[in-house]
């Protein structure tokens, strides 16, 4: 499909072995409780996503914090593959509903979700429940399955990574919210925010060829989000990005919120078992200033539900 047809369908929303250990609360004792302000990250635990999510988004500052009445909001979940939700591989469904509920209340314009899915797009939004949960809420789909959807762009502080195709609707939102889900990646050892980004970009084979962790990191100095949504409510432990079966899922009924996506990563590699200088893209991307992976040195705020 070519951009005249995409901006078309999209404008009337036709779019159609890891070391962790459950129950640890370690898990969540990353820094002391901010005295005053907002934090730099919010840990919620116990609830589901909607409640999740509204006490995070509160005690971030609320929705009205990041959009602004009239703007141009695009969602980006992890809708990679053609599997239910129990399965873990994509982004809770009630999570993204959520998410879209809130920007509206706030005042936006539009609320685009998509992502450049790995198995067909079509397939991809309807069994994760993705598309139902958008069509709910009143928000709006759009597809990443053609290159024309896609722009150059460069990447002036990339080290190995020097221009990407980055997708039009990215380029063109006044708001971006990432909202990737934790799990086990084959290749990244972990998938959360930086690399849900790649479902952002055309050419991710690319990286997969030229030092994934490095690229993964290159991109993260270009593309910050406004807010970052960690869903860890079901969590795939094993077999990542697709998983096999629902054996290698934990539910962990969590969330993790932040403005700094090199955070959000750091804190969700703690909640999965691991340092987050274990997963090299994190520790790439701290080293060249992307973000702050010190969670000591930052104020945190734990909720639980």
């Amino acid at each position: 499909m070519q951009r005249r047809s995409f901006l078309k369908a999209v404008s009337v929303g036709m779019w159609t072995g890891t070391g962790f250990v459950l129950g640890d609360p370690a898990r969540f004792a990353l820094a002391a409780e901010p005295a005053a302000g907002i934090p730099d990250l919010v840990a919620v635990k116990n609830g589901e996503p909607e409640a999740l999510f509204d006490r995070g988004i509160e005690a971030l500052g609320g929705m009205g914090r990041f959009v602004k009445k009239g703007q141009k909001v695009v969602v980006k979940p992890n809708i990679g593959w053609n599997v239910s939700p129990e399965r873990a591989a994509n982004t809770n469904p009630r999570l993204v509903r959520r998410i879209v509920e809130h920007c509206l209340q706030a005042g936006a314009k539009e609320v685009y979700v998509f992502d450049h899915t790995c198995d067909a797009w079509r397939d991809s939004y309807r069994t994760s429940g993705i598309e139902q949960a958008v069509k709910d809420a009143g928000g709006k789909l759009a597809p990443g399955n053609s290159e024309g959807y896609f722009q150059t762009v460069a990447i002036p502080r990339g080290r190995r990574l020097r221009e990407v195709k980055e997708h039009e609707l990215i380029l063109q939102a006044d708001v971006l919210i990432n909202v990737p889900v934790l799990k086990s990646h084959g290749g990244a050892r972990l998938t959360v925010a930086m690399k849900n980004l790649m479902g952002v970009v055309w050419d991710r084979s690319e990286w997969h060829a030229n030092d994934l962790h490095q690229c993964i990191a290159d991109f993260a100095t270009y593309r910050k989000p406004d807010l970052n949504v960690v869903d860890a409510y079901n969590v795939l432990l094993r077999h990542g990005p697709r998983g096999v079966s629902t054996a290698d899922v934990a539910n962990l009924r969590s969330q993790l919120l932040s403005t700094d996506l090199v955070t959000a990563d750091a804190a969700a590699a703690k909640l999965f078992g691991l340092e987050p200088d274990a997963v090299d893209y994190i520790r790439i991307a701290g080293e060249m200033g992307a973000g702050r992976k010190d969670l000591e040195n930052l104020a945190i705020r734990r909720i639980v539900l």
